[in-house]
């Protein structure tokens, strides 16, 4: 049976207390655990060898208001990357949608898996679509791409803030607080939950949130290479979410500004689609671009490039419409 390298001390997870960001960290730590030489079927050697920590963020902790009213998505990763730098977990795990586009000095985003779906999904109490909704139905979400993209393809619809964890998002459906719901696709499968759906949104049509899908690996800088790092690693998805964050980062993403980004291969083609819109809807910018990527040593910097080229033509075009 294989066993812990000697010497080799326990890497230490760091995540969220939400069911859904238990059970992202539980498949990273059995991963994580695997590449260190354990059993990744045997619970007690995999928190053995690398135990999960988790860590209450102020976005879990404030429910009633928008993120961009206590100080955007970077509050779901505070806290956890004051324990990294403080030396008290040696990595965490979070979802890319989650992370803002500037990482604190001294950490970085280590490792990206394999992506899943990177789809929003639209749940009901009946209608099977968007479009199927009634005259002003209720659309509850937090998110503002969201709710810009839903506005424009439905701007009689009443949209209302919906916050908490996706049970509590499902509890909030069932009571009637909304007609219906959007939640992330890839949330919903790695809970078990992908049944639910009514229907799932193009993300050419209607680009989710850059990285969604996604899971980040975040370690110290000086940890980002190490051998179960590397393990981890998917390149198509990298090189994909490298893309849609340069476009983030281009169009200062926050959650003051709709933004959404998707990016696939097709061979050794990179695709890029990137959008931005005014919060209410009315107005929206485009752009697509594509890059070869296939024969280059370092495809990372030129999917980042594509993206940020795309984010920099939608940004001048927009100006401060797409800011909140």
């Amino acid at each position: 049976m294989p066993t812990q390298p000697a010497g080799q001390a326990p890497v230490r997870i760091g995540a969220r207390g939400s069911k859904l960001s238990l059970a992202q960290a539980g498949m990273m730590q059995r991963r994580i655990a695997e590449a260190l030489g354990a059993d990744p079927l045997d619970a007690a050697q995999v928190e053995r060898v690398a135990p999960l920590i988790v860590i209450t963020t102020t976005g879990d902790r404030v429910q009633d208001r928008r993120l961009l009213e206590i100080g955007g998505k970077g509050l779901f990763t505070k806290e956890i990357e004051d324990a990294l730098l403080d030396g008290r977990i040696d990595c965490a795990v979070h979802s890319m949608k989650d992370m803002p586009g500037e990482l604190p000095q001294g950490l970085c985003i280590a490792a990206i898996p394999e992506r899943e779906d990177p789809r929003d999904a639209f749940l009901s109490r009946g209608p099977e679509t968007l479009e199927d909704l009634t005259q002003g139905a209720i659309l509850g979400t937090a998110s503002l791409r969201r709710q810009a993209q839903s506005l424009h393809r439905r701007p009689d619809l009443d949209v209302q803030l919906l916050r908490g964890n996706v049970d509590t998002r499902l509890a909030k459906l069932e009571a009637g607080e909304a007609d219906a719901i959007l939640l992330a696709y890839s949330g919903l499968r790695r809970l078990g939950l992908g049944h639910l759906p009514k229907s799932l949104i193009d993300p050419k049509l209607a680009p989710p949130a850059p990285g969604q899908g996604a899971l980040a690996i975040e370690t110290r800088v000086a940890d980002r290479d190490l051998p179960w790092v590397q393990a981890l690693r998917c390149h198509p998805t990298t090189v994909a979410v490298a893309a849609e964050r340069g476009a983030l980062v281009a169009l200062e993403g926050s959650c003051r500004t709709p933004i959404g980004a998707h990016a696939w291969l097709e061979g050794g083609t990179l695709k890029l689609i990137v959008e931005a819109l005014s919060p209410d809807g009315r107005l929206r910018f485009r752009r697509e671009g594509q890059t070869e990527v296939a024969q280059l040593a370092a495809p990372e910097a030129s999917a980042r490039d594509l993206g940020m080229g795309l984010g920099l033509a939608i940004r001048a075009e927009a100006g401060d419409a797409i800011v909140l």
